[in-house]
């Protein structure tokens, strides 16, 4: 097994900032704890009769799913699923079922016995979790959770991935139409799809279409394009509403510089709708400076620009 010194760091992607061996162990360390304290372990979780895989799946299924969105959400092996939901079944936890109108599916829903477990699961979850906080005083239950609040959130983001995708792509031409329909609803005067960056325009040498995906659902967006030699334009910056407020869109707009870096583009300029004004801040925090009016983008009331060499 390989090991690290203490301060050695992490070999990291081009573009990334190393992790440090202390980090990494932290993390590991606080994971080994919690597990245990919580009995993530233990064959009987929360003191009923069966491990922690078939009671997370139980509590997944709710009012009903399909072992595809499933195995999406949970990030589980297919055949490993199927066991669990076959065993669930044979215990008379669930039903499956093909539906008519399209056989590749198969759908599994709770059981009424099912039903009485997972609701005796979250009597037990409650119990467990008053029992972590009662050793606490109400402030330190505060900072508990509020440290917990804040640990879920990077989590989420550390779990995004973004990947650059064909301007036409099925993932790319979603998020345009997602982002059309949220900023049509936000602009008093609306918006016309006829605006949106044309597929050939961020592909290949002429661009860059980033799609960010947390458990392989679309939840965010950016393009690049060329105005013109050595400058670049940023455009659509979007991230779905239950997804913001994690630092994507940020991670976005660098992803989008670092594709500009990488067509020798010195300068990127971009332009936002007077009603964005978190996009504004976003864009002034990142090192972009308001500049004239480059475009006639009928939606625009500021346009920014940023130096890339050296930065």
């Amino acid at each position: 097994m390989e090991t690290f010194d203490q301060g050695q760091r992490v070999p990291a992607p081009a573009g990334e900032a190393p992790v440090q061996a202390e980090d990494i162990a932290a993390v590991r360390r606080f994971n080994r704890y919690f597990t245990r304290r919580i009995g993530v372990l233990d064959d009987h979780y929360l003191g009923q009769d069966r491990p922690l895989g078939e009671a997370r799946l139980l509590f997944e299924i709710g009012e009903g799913a399909s072992l595809r969105e499933l195995r999406g959400r949970l990030g589980l092996d297919a055949g490993y699923l199927s066991r669990m939901a076959k065993a669930l079944r044979a215990q008379g936890m669930v039903r499956l079922e093909v539906p008519e109108h399209d056989n590749r599916l198969r759908m599994i829903e709770l059981t009424e016995a099912g039903r009485a477990e997972v609701a005796e699961q979250h009597r037990r979850s409650d119990a467990l979790a008053a029992g972590l906080l009662q050793g606490l005083t109400p402030a330190q239950r505060t900072e508990l959770t509020g440290a917990m609040a804040t640990a879920q959130r990077l989590l989420r983001l550390a779990g995004i991935t973004v990947e650059t995708v064909e301007g036409a792509a099925p993932d790319a031409l979603a998020c345009l139409d997602a982002y059309a329909a949220d900023i049509g609803a936000r602009f008093p005067e609306g918006f016309d799809r006829a605006a949106l960056v044309r597929p050939e325009e961020v592909t290949g040498d002429a661009g860059a279409f980033l799609v960010a995906y947390e458990e392989r659902r679309p939840v965010g967006c950016g393009a690049l394009r060329r105005l013109e030699p050595g400058v670049g334009e940023i455009r659509h910056v979007w991230v779905r509403p239950e997804a913001r407020r994690l630092g994507l869109a940020r991670r976005l707009l660098d992803g989008l510089e670092q594709q500009a870096r990488a067509r020798g583009l010195d300068v990127v300029r971009l332009d936002t709708h007077a009603v964005l004004t978190e996009a504004q801040a976003m864009y002034r925090a990142c090192g972009y400076s308001e500049i004239p009016r480059y475009d006639d983008n009928v939606y625009a009331a500021h346009w920014f620009e940023k130096r890339l060499t050296g930065s």
